[in-house]
């Protein structure tokens, strides 16, 4: 049976965040999974026909003199640009969001759909079951997904918790989001930069122009409803119907080639939590981080990329003690 040092279930931002941090310390004998067959998590992109779209993620903001410093290097490797914002500079990634996840990732040991299903406490640390029949060691363990499937993952596991720190991990609360994608024969009259978010529909978010954002060949346009919007219309077979609706006075449906319709379930934390990580263990051997677990000093008090770059970070520098 294989045995790791430290595995990472969950290869959204927060957990390559950390599964680098922890190469950079010297722990070699990591594994980064996740059930997806990409790494990215929420930093999505989707091709369609011969352009691509962001479908989660559009750009992110930099508050803290650690994100600041990577984000130059990430700039000097071209894998990002400043989109828009002066004041307050909006980046993106030069090849979609994914890109840069898969970047980021591409030196990292990583086992894709690979979806862990159950743990195992044993001598030492913990026995990992994936749901296509894998089986490995760990010492530790950072889980990093949303809350609701590490709770889901625990009550199928056989390991001892904190209750207290598992209850306060019941409190985090995600709201849904619907995204549009749609794919125009011509170009739209959405402005230069391909981004807005004032002045929309009651229900719209945003809505970006790929081509315009610079990513696409093709004109593809993603189309963000609001959480409101979303929880309410959720599951039900008529969201795409009433997202073009919607932004009917934006764009122009005769010239519309194709169309999908992406729901993200987990889309923002409503209600987050105010440290960086959690040791559900209490003793570094099973850890738990994600964009819903701020800092106490967070400003921003939101899920977005930097906090889940930044619980990834902390929760590294926790399990490399």
């Amino acid at each position: 049976m294989e045995h790791y040092e430290i595995t990472i279930v969950g290869a959204g931002l927060a957990g390559i965040t950390a599964a680098r941090r922890l190469k950079k310390q010297g722990r070699s004998n990591l594994l980064l999974t996740d059930k997806s067959k990409s790494v990215g998590g929420r930093l999505a992109t989707r091709r369609v026909a011969d352009g691509r779209a962001d479908h989660g993620a559009q750009f992110f903001t930099v508050r803290t003199g650690e994100l600041e410093e990577e984000v130059q290097d990430w700039l000097d490797q071209g894998w990002i640009k400043q989109w828009f914002g002066e004041k307050y500079p909006r980046y993106t990634a030069v090849q979609g969001m994914n890109g840069l996840a898969k970047q980021l990732a591409s030196d990292l040991p990583t086992s894709l759909h690979t979806k862990v299903v159950k743990l195992l406490e044993v001598e030492g640390g913990y026995r990992m079951y994936s749901e296509d029949g894998k089986e490995w060691q760990s010492d530790k363990v950072l889980l990093t997904m949303p809350a609701p499937q590490i709770i889901e993952l625990l009550k199928n596991s056989e390991v001892e918790v904190d209750e207290e720190e598992l209850k306060q991990l019941r409190n985090i609360y995600f709201e849904p989001t619907y995204v549009g994608i749609f794919q125009f024969r011509e170009e739209t009259e959405l402005p230069d930069g391909g981004h807005v978010d004032v002045g929309l529909p009651e229900g719209m978010e945003r809505m970006v122009d790929h081509r315009k954002k610079g990513i696409s060949g093709d004109t593809i346009v993603s189309v963000y409803m609001e959480a409101d919007w979303s929880r309410k219309h959720y599951g039900e077979d008529y969201v795409m119907s009433l997202i073009k609706e919607k932004a009917a006075g934006y764009l122009n449906w005769k010239q519309l080639e194709s169309e999908q319709l992406k729901r993200w379930r987990y889309a923002q934390a409503k209600k987050v939590m105010r440290q960086p990580y959690v040791d559900l263990s209490g003793d570094g051997r099973l850890v738990v981080a994600g964009d819903a677990f701020l800092r106490l000093n967070d400003e921003a008090g939101r899920t977005r990329f930097e906090s889940a770059y930044l619980s990834g970070k902390d929760a590294a520098a926790y399990l490399s003690w």
